[in-house]
Formats: structure tokens, sequence, C-alpha cells
């Protein structure tokens, strides 16, 4: 079979391997569709301290099982699934404390081990999703989404909340869409109009430009002076870091979802004057999975427009390096296993 490999930093190959068995308790799928992620990109541009060489990408999967290990029982040949690509410990305090999409040790599939951005991939059964009534192309989106939809749980946001969140690309676009779900009123913040309308599209009520207008002044004419109840972080840079903070009203809430490589520095004051509620949110839960499922069901969200690029697995690599040297020209990528 064919898959995609990223040999080291600013290179990738697509390679031949031998074709994947699936062993007890496992199954065989045919890739459908398997989309990039801003992990990947980090990856490719050699900033992911948690990757080594080579690696495969691809955690956001949709596929059709083709085949049964020994002992499968409750799955059937032919089933169009998405995958689970999270491996906890069930150890750790944070998987006893209920928390395993924050597990210690966790393994994310094309980040510490290798993933689905191949033609044939064998998972465990227990890893499987079922998503019937979803496109391949829907099936692809869940993973990123439940990553939004996680973090707005993380900030308990409510419809009597106004949400600022920093940044339009598909984990802002999640963020959007399940706050305005919740019937919150959403303010999309990106330096990007393309991504803006994406946002409006999603669930946001207003958007703002921060490259042309003024942050601070626009959030506070479209909150009566007092900024918005939550701010949710998902760039991850040093300057959206700290405008969370300091945006972000009185007895506020903050999320980041963003990692900045750079070190954030913050006035600490700001934490006790405002009494902040802040909170890191990491990867997702299955019920986000679930959540997140019956939410692109009902036709709420904008799937064809937000996948900017579908490219067949020999242009992939092309399209990783064009996508590393003009990030702003890109939304999401999928790529295509016919």
């Amino acid at each position: 079979m064919l898959a995609l490999q990223i040999v080291q930093p600013g290179e990738s190959q697509v390679i031949e391997q031998p074709t994947p068995e699936p062993g007890p308790g496992e199954v065989l799928l045919r890739i459908n569709r398997v989309g990039f992620c801003g992990t990947d990109l980090s990856t490719f541009r050699g900033v992911n301290p948690l990757v080594s060489y080579p690696r495969i990408p691809g955690h956001e999967i949709a596929g059709e099982i083709i085949e049964l290990g020994a002992g499968v029982t409750d799955w059937s040949v032919g089933e169009e699934v998405l995958v689970f690509p999270y491996n906890a410990c069930g150890a750790c305090s944070a998987c006893i404390a209920g928390r395993p999409n924050c597990c210690r040790f966790n393994q994310t599939l094309g980040v510490q081990r290798d993933g689905a951005m191949a033609q044939f991939f064998a998972t465990p059964a227990s890893k499987l999703l079922r998503a019937e009534g979803l496109s391949s192309e829907e099936r692809a989106l869940v993973e990123p989404l439940t990553v939004g939809f996680h973090a707005v749980a993380r900030a308990g946001v409510s419809s009597a909340d106004t949400v600022a969140v920093f940044g339009s690309g598909m984990i802002g676009l999640g963020i959007v869409a399940a706050a305005a779900a919740r019937g919150a009123r959403v303010i999309a913040v990106d330096i990007d109009d393309g991504k803006l309308d994406s946002a409006r599209r999603a669930g946001a009520s207003e958007t703002i430009n921060s490259h042309r207008d003024s942050l601070g002044e626009r959030l506070r004419d479209l909150t009566g002076g007092h900024g918005p109840s939550v701010a949710v972080e998902a760039v991850g840079r040093p300057e959206t870091f700290v405008a969370a903070v300091e945006q972000v009203c009185f007895a506020g809430r903050v999320v980041f979802v963003g990692y900045s490589k750079p070190p954030v520095e913050f006035d600490s004051k700001l934490f006790v004057l405002k009494e902040l509620d802040i909170r890191g949110s990491r990867n997702a839960l299955r019920s986000d999975f679930a959540a997140v499922i019956e939410f692109l069901r009902a036709g709420r969200f904008p799937s064809e427009e937000v996948v900017s690029h579908r490219v067949p697995l020999k242009a992939a690599g092309d399209t990783l390096r064009s996508w590393d040297q003009a990030p702003h020209g890109f939304s999401k990528i999928q790529v295509e296993f016919p």
C-alpha cells in the first residue's frame, strides 16, 4: 500500500509498505479521507516536540471496514466509520479523574505513533465510532470539531454568555459552532476576512479583524464596555494569549486551546483583579465525538465551504509544503483515497 511519510523536518514522501493485517480484536479499514491537522504542519516544520521521525501523519480519519480480526463480533464489513485517535494509559491522575483526554502518557495517531495517512489502516475495534448519515468528508471533520466542542465544555458556556473566539481556523470554527449551539453570542476574532466569513457561517454573530480594527475598542463597544464573559484562544501566539486575559471581563473565564512555542509574558495582576477562571483544554472525550456527530447530522455546519483543499495522496506532500509557505491560503486540507 501507499502512505505519506514525513521523513524529517521539511521533507515528505509517498512510500510503499506492506498492507497491515488485523490482529485479534482489530479491524482493517480502507481509508476514504484523512484531514491534515495543525499538528501535522508543526511536525513538517520540525517544531512538534512530541514527534520522532520518520512519521506517518493522520488522525482525522474516515474509513470503511473491509476485514475483521479474530474476536470482533459487533462490527460488520462494509460499515463506514471514523476512528477515536487517542490512546490513554488508564492509570495516571488524569485517567483516574475521568479525563483521559489529557492523559499524562497519551499517544495520538500521527503524533507519538504512526497515523492513517495511508490506503489501509488496522486499528482496535474499540477505537471505532459509527456515524451513519455522514459523508466521508464530514466524518473526517469530526475529530477537529471535537477539540472546539471540548473547549466550550471546559468554559461552561451557556446562553447567558458572550464568547470571544481568537482564531477562525478549523479549531476556532469548532469553538464558534459549539458556543453558538449552546445559545451564546459569539464574536470571532481573526486577521483573515475569508476565515471570518466562515466563522459567521459557523454561528458567529459578530466578527473582528484585529489587524484592521482596534480589538479592545470593538470588544468594549460590542459588550457595553465590559468585555466578553468568555475568551477562548485557538491561535497559539503570545499576543493572543495575552489578549484573551486582557479583554475578558471581570469575573470572566479564559480557555487556552493553542500552544505557544515562545514564552508568554502576562501581567499577572489581571488574574487576581478580575478573579479569572483560567483553564487549559486538550483533545476531546468520546462524549464530544458523540455531540459533534449529532451536530453534523443536523446539517448545522458549513462543511463543504470549510474544506478548502481536497487532494489525492500523490499531491499531499506538495500541498503540505504549500501550506507551510502560505498558511493563510488554507482552511482545511483533506486527502482523498478513491
